[in-house]
């Protein structure tokens, strides 16, 4: 894997994101989740899974400058690429802890909304579904997701507003679960990993997927839809000149 670095700390699999100053986003990245979210669900050594990355971001989001380049048929692959995996790690039979080390920003806000648990660092730090700032809806599924996880008037707020929020900010809302520091965050995170690892697996499972499940069965429904309304909106004349505009960082 070029993008994902996976360790094991005993019972708990960490996974760090590592592509560039800002984890931007892109086909390659969302395969090489994917396919190391898949190897570790039949992995019976793996209790539970921490999710980070490195660097000041957690993820910045969609790398919008490759995908500028994409053509519509080419997005909508990526598209259901990426809702697949969010939607897929929302149910996910084990337990995800998301260890924020930086930003998180649209579509890595997405991916931290899916975890069971978010820590995110105190300071500088923001998260954010800040894509009606540049013209663009959300999908249908992380719509739902956030209102399961904030929500009805929260939800509304936070994709009204497109805010950039604080840790501080976010666990308010109930976007995040705990606000951490940079020197303690991991600890902490592999601490909560840990504790959640020990509860037995089967019952686990069956809660989670009782909480779940009928979300994640309604996230899979609305994509059915969303996901080309949402290629429709960021294909047009108004966002995609807004698009032109944003750069990333490497």
């Amino acid at each position: 894997m070029d993008f994902i670095h996976l360790s094991n700390d005993e019972a708990t699999a960490e996974i760090r994101i590592n592509r560039g100053k800002v984890n931007a986003l892109n086909e390659q990245v969302i395969e090489e989740l994917a396919g190391c979210f898949e190897r570790l669900a039949v992995d019976p050594q793996v209790r539970a899974v921490l999710l980070t990355a490195d660097g000041p971001f957690f993820s910045f989001g969609f790398d919008i400058p490759e995908f500028l380049g994409y053509s519509k048929e080419s997005f909508a692959r990526f598209a259901k690429k990426f809702t697949g995996l969010y939607t897929n790690l929302f149910e996910y039979p084990k337990p995800v802890v998301a260890a924020l080390n930086g930003h998180a920003i649209a579509g890595g806000c997405m991916l931290s909304l899916a975890c069971d648990y978010r820590i995110m660092v105190s300071g500088k730090a923001r998260i954010s579904l800040n894509e009606i700032t540049f013209g663009s809806s959300v999908f249908g599924s992380s719509a739902a997701m956030l209102k399961f996880i904030v929500g009805g008037r929260n939800a509304q707020a936070i994709l009204y507003d497109g805010a950039m929020y604080s840790a501080e900010e976010a666990l308010k809302l109930g976007m995040i679960d705990q606000v951490s520091t940079p020197d303690r965050l991991i600890d902490e995170a592999r601490i909560l990993a840990k504790r959640l690892g020990e509860i037995d697996p089967n019952a686990f499972t069956s809660v989670k997927a009782l909480l779940r499940s009928p979300v994640a069965e309604e996230m899979r429904a609305k994509d059915t839809h969303s996901v080309q309304e949402f290629i429709e909106i960021w294909y047009s004349a108004n966002t995609w000149q807004k698009l032109q505009t944003i750069q990333i960082y490497s």
